[in-house]
């Protein structure tokens, strides 16, 4: 990874770094998010946040509103994993790096009538960020290896899932908003059906955190709906999962609430994570 500039803001207290990563070194765009106050003795727990410059901001802000003391969490390390064109939502990058592989045939016709762009990095961006990124934060700052959560909305929804059933040693907390189940013809739920057969032997404790606005597309909030009762059968073996369904709430105007869900989620302390 190659590090070419960094930006701080003081006043805000965060600042960005400039990287090329991955295989194609490509750029991506670091925003870090200071914590407010000193580290708890297992360290900063971590929040990594796709499409940050959708997110950022408002999941830092709310943190920073949050972890206040005497009665806030605990400070948070807010992560957003953005690109250099600074789009809320990139889709030519973001395709590529939140999806799997998929032919043409097997995904919707797009609302412009135009092809899909290129497609299937998803593993590719999650070694990025697992042999790469995650690193850089641990170099920066003391991390709670036992509080890191990863969260994404809508294809970076379906990413979050795709981490979760193949590298669920990645993070300790994904959170999975407005997901993109369909993709390739649903061929994440083949990864669903290896996951619960894996699961149990990993001996792990995990959380998985699912949002969705129920007036979002009525099939994204069936299949939103339908993966707790997919999942009901790890609970004795470690993965707790919830579905937070927000009332009054489309793909895009759900995503403060489900940012403000992140944080009850990924900071509350829990005792079986903590004996980790």
């Amino acid at each position: 990874m190659t590090i070419t500039n960094e930006r701080s803001y003081p006043h805000l207290g965060c600042e960005e770094h400039v990287i090329y990563a991955g295989v194609r070194r490509q750029e991506y765009r670091i925003l870090i998010s200071h914590p407010t106050g000193e580290a708890p003795p297992e360290g900063y727990p971590v929040i990594y946040a796709l499409d940050g410059h959708a997110v950022f901001h408002t999941l830092a802000e709310s943190a920073r509103l949050q972890t206040r003391k005497p009665h806030g969490y605990d400070p948070v390390v807010v992560v957003g994993i953005g690109y250099p064109s600074g789009e809320s939502f990139d889709m030519k990058r973001r395709c590529y790096d939140f999806t799997m592989p998929a032919e043409e045939q097997q995904l919707p016709k797009r609302p412009d009538g135009s092809q899909w762009p290129e497609s299937g990095g998803a593993d590719e961006f999650l070694d990025l960020l697992q042999l790469e990124i995650m690193p850089m934060i641990a170099s920066l700052f003391r991390v709670d290896t036992q509080r890191q959560a990863l969260f994404g909305h809508s294809l970076g929804g379906l990413l979050v899932l795709h981490a979760l059933f193949t590298r669920p040693e990645l993070v300790t907390h994904y959170t999975a908003g407005s997901p993109s189940v369909w993709w390739n013809d649903y061929a994440l739920l083949a990864e669903l059906e290896q996951f619960l057969a894996a699961y149990p032997a990993k001996a792990l404790q995990r959380k998985l955190l699912i949002t969705i606005g129920a007036d979002e597309l009525e099939h994204m909030v069936e299949d939103a709906g339908k993966l707790p009762g997919r999942l009901a059968s790890l609970a004795e073996h470690g993965l707790q999962t919830s579905l937070n369904e927000f009332a009054g709430e489309s793909h895009v105007s759900v995503l403060p609430a489900a940012l403000s869900r992140l944080l009850r989620f990924a900071l509350e302390k829990d005792e079986i994570l903590e004996q980790v």
